[in-house]
């Protein structure tokens, strides 16, 4: 009862980051949220006693919130990823082929008929996912495999995958930089299809999850302070939750997330019941973020760079 609710002053308004002292001043509604994400990450990536996870979901990757994810791994402030399958997907697929704008309300029967996939309102062009991927993934898949490549974590695939990439590509960051990007459902999606229809002639060519799993444990394990960036939900917010169980809990959380929690769903669970889990410090500090990840991260990493 304390501090005052003050107004946004946008005559005085002349950054990013001063937009979020303003949020964190005008004490409503997902605006005090987002400005206390923010100052949880200026912690997060200030310290360097703190191991960074990063989840999200494929879908953010055919969009051009892509650029966003890449220059969190760029710049490393992130020390590992873990996403799904559809990322690889999209991270592939969008270096060599283009995506379209389009609309969610469109004839999707007239849109199959033209070989058009429609993601949300991006469209994909057949040519543009499937077929750019099979071509690839069936080249690298052998070039990896003539090199002695048999078994692999999907980390190391990942990192294989990085370095046939350009600088426009998640994965070609994340290869440079040897952060890890974790699929723990590898073969859910375009890129996993290639990589088992690989194996159908190639036997001893396999995905070794348990690599995967060592990775992460030994992460947490040896991390002196750990912090979440949570975007969307799905089993990339799980497996970052679940893991940092093993050690008390995150200390630092921040989600992003448009799923409502009261159908029980992990989508949209508040990251205060990850702490009934153990998965986020009781003393935690953290914060839940009702918005669309593709308006609210960019404003958020683009105040990060001016201060860090």
């Amino acid at each position: 009862m304390k501090r005052n609710v003050k107004d946004i002053d946008l005559d005085n308004l002349h950054s990013f980051s001063n937009l979020m002292k303003m949020f964190i001043d005008s004490g409503g509604f997902m605006a005090s949220h987002i400005g206390k994400a923010f100052d949880i990450l200026v912690e997060m990536f200030g310290d360097d006693d703190y191991t960074v996870f990063l989840s999200f979901p494929a879908d953010i990757i055919a969009t051009g919130l892509r650029g966003v994810i890449k220059t969190l791994i760029e710049r490393k402030w992130v020390d590992i990823v873990i996403t799904t399958c559809g990322t690889i997907d999209h991270d592939v697929a969008r270096t060599f082929k283009d995506y379209y704008h389009g609309e969610f309300y469109m004839d999707d029967v007239s849109l199959r008929k033209r070989d058009i996939h429609r993601l949300g309102n991006v469209l994909v062009p057949r040519e543009s996912y499937g077929e750019i991927i099979e071509e690839k993934m069936r080249n690298w898949l052998e070039e990896a495999y003539q090199s002695g490549m048999r078994e692999v974590g999907t980390y190391e695939l990942n990192w294989f995958i990085g370095s046939k990439l350009n600088e426009s590509s998640i994965l070609y960051w994340a290869y440079k930089n040897k952060t890890p990007v974790i699929v723990p459902g590898p073969y859910d999606g375009a890129v996993g299809y290639q990589i088992w229809m690989f194996q159908q002639f190639h036997r001893d060519f396999k995905l070794d999850l348990y690599k995967d799993e060592a990775l992460l444990s030994d992460t947490v394990y040896e991390a002196k302070k750990t912090g979440g960036i949570v975007i969307g939900g799905g089993i990339s917010k799980h497996h970052l939750l679940w893991w940092n169980q093993f050690r008390g809990g995150l200390d630092l959380a921040v989600q992003i997330t448009t799923g409502v929690e009261f159908d029980g769903s992990l989508t949209g669970a508040r990251l205060s019941e990850a702490i009934t889990w153990g998965k986020v410090k009781p003393r935690g500090r953290e914060v839940s973020i009702w918005g669309e990840a593709t308006i609210v991260l960019p404003i958020l990493v683009k105040a990060l760079t001016e201060v860090l």
